[in-house]
C-alpha cells in the first residue's frame, strides 16, 4: 500500500483480556476508542505468552512504539523470515530498515499470543490482491485475521476472527496538499467538506477521511485504485466518531463494512474497518 505519509493453536492456557476503560461497545457511538501505544521491548520481551481467546465480532487493537535496544533489534530480526529480511534490507535509510524490522516483529509477537506459537513460527501468505494473511494451516485452526499499519515510529495492529479487518494510522502533517490530493482521490462531497472546513483544520480532516477510506480498502483487500469507489460520511462535523461508508454502484466494495475512528493522541489519525465492530478492544499488556 502507498500512503500519503510516504499448526497447533492454544498450546498455552487461554485467557480473556481485562478490558476496564479500554473496552468499547460500538453500539454506543459516542464512545471513543483510545489506543495505548506500548513499548516494543515490552511486546516482544514478555516471557509469559498465554493464548489470548478472541471472541466473534470482536477486534483487538495493539499500539506499538517502534523503537528498542540493540538486543531487541537483534531478537526481532531473528524472528523474520527470509522474505521479510530482504524487504527490510531494500530500505535505503538505516532508520527505515529498523522500523520495518520492529514493525513486522511486533506483528509476529502479537499474533503469536493468539496462535499459541513462537513469533518466528508465525507464517504468512498473500491474498489475491497482495493482502498479507496467515498460512492456510494457521487460518484453519484459528480463523484469525489481522492487518497492520505503521508510520513515523508507531505501528497499529488489528486482530479479529472469522472476518476481514483493515486498519490505517497516519501522522496528520500540516504540509500535506489537502486541496489537490482530495480533489484527485476523494469524492466530490468529501473534497467539498474539506475545503469548507477552517484552513487550519483541513490537514487533519483530510487525514481523517484518508484513514477511514484506507481502512475500508484494506478490509476488502483492495488497493488505492478503490479510493474513488468508497465515499465516507461523518455524521457530525468531522470531529466525531460516527462514520458511514457508501460504496458506489460499480465498486467492488461491500456496503456492510463498518468503520470506527480511533484516538491515538494529538496529531494522529487512525481508523479500523470490519463487517462487525460490536466489540473493539484496545489491548495493553497490563495482564502480564
Amino acid at each position: 500500500m502507498i500512503y500519503p505519509s510516504h499448526l497447533v493453536v492454544g498450546l498455552h492456557d487461554s485467557h480473556h483480556l481485562p478490558l476496564s476503560n479500554t473496552d468499547v461497545d460500538a453500539s454506543n457511538q459516542d464512545n471513543d476508542v483510545p489506543i495505548s501505544f506500548q513499548s516494543l521491548e515490552r511486546v516482544t520481551g514478555a516471557e509469559r505468552q498465554d493464548h489470548i481467546a478472541l471472541e466473534l465480532n470482536a477486534v483487538h487493537l495493539w499500539g506499538i512504539e517502534l523503537d528498542g535496544s540493540a538486543s531487541c533489534l537483534a531478537r526481532c530480526r531473528e524472528w523474520l523470515d527470509e522474505q521479510e529480511r530482504d524487504r527490510a534490507a531494500r530500505r535505503v535509510r538505516t532508520g527505515d530498515r529498523e522500523q520495518f524490522v520492529f514493525a513486522h516483529a511486533g506483528l509476529r509477537a502479537v499474533l503469536s499470543r493468539y496462535l499459541g506459537i513462537a513469533p518466528d513460527l508465525v507464517a504468512f501468505d498473500l491474498g489475491e490482491s497482495g493482502k498479507p494473511m496467515l498460512t492456510e494451516e494457521l487460518r484453519v485452526g484459528s480463523a484469525i485475521t489481522f492487518n497492520m499499519s505503521h508510520a513515523h515510529g508507531r505501528a497499529l495492529v488489528a486482530v479479529s476472527r472469522a472476518q476481514e479487518v483493515g486498519i490505517d494510522l497516519e501522522l496528520a502533517r500540516s504540509n500535506v496538499q489537502a486541496e489537490n490530493l482530495s480533489k484527485r482521490f476523494f469524492s466530490h462531497s468529501e473534497h467539498t467538506a474539506i475545503m469548507q472546513s477552517a484552513p487550519d483544520q483541513r490537514a487533519a480532516l483530510f487525514f481523517r477521511y484518508w484513514v477511514a477510506k484506507e481502512a475500508v480498502l484494506k478490509a476488502h483487500g483492495i488497493g488505492l485504485r478503490g479510493l474513488t469507489g468508497c465515499e465516507i460520511t461523518f455524521e457530525t462535523d468531522g470531529a466525531g466518531k460516527d462514520v458511514r461508508v457508501l460504496a458506489q454502484i460499480d465498486s467492488p466494495l461491500s456496503d456492510t463494512v463498518r468503520v470506527r475512528l480511533l484516538s491515538c493522541g494529538p496529531g494522529w489519525e487512525a481508523a479500523v474497518a470490519a463487517q462487525h465492530l460490536d466489540r473493539v478492544w484496545s489491548c495493553p499488556l497490563e495482564q502480564e
